[in-house]
């Protein structure tokens, strides 16, 4: 718990028991949607709706301690920021999965055909989890 309050703490965010529930599912579910958090943290926390958690989620993006992760055909999914990494998407069943992918080559070579100036990337890779397979 003490981690939590100091993650919220260092990126100046107030420390209330809703966020730390927050800060708190996201560390042991990886990727997890609004309406999921919601309907995880709403038994402890009756009064909470559904605006408060998405007010709460974008002080924490704009903080730039969560990271939105928008996937096709899904709601929005956010997770802690860590080390630079890909996403695995299962078609089938929605799972995400972290994979650390060398992407530097891909990035490099993205910018010398187009001329951009990439100063951020994302990679995510769909198919069928071993579950879904």
């Amino acid at each position: 718990m003490e981690q939590y309050i100091e993650l919220l703490k260092s990126n100046k965010i107030k420390v209330t028991p809703q966020r730390l529930a927050i800060v708190e599912l996201m560390d042991v579910h990886g990727h997890i949607s609004v309406r999921d958090i919601f309907a995880h943290i709403k038994a402890n926390f009756p009064s909470l709706s559904l605006a408060t958690v998405y007010k709460n989620i974008n002080a924490m993006v704009e903080s730039s301690f969560i990271k939105e992760l928008k996937i096709v055909g899904q709601d929005a999914k956010y997770e802690l920021i860590k080390e630079e990494h890909s996403h695995m998407i299962c078609k089938n069943c929605g799972k995400v999965d972290d994979i650390i992918l060398e992407t530097n080559a891909i990035v490099t070579s993205a910018s010398e055909i187009s001329n951009y100036n990439i100063d951020e990337s994302s990679v995510q890779l769909l198919g069928l989890c071993p579950d879904c397979q």
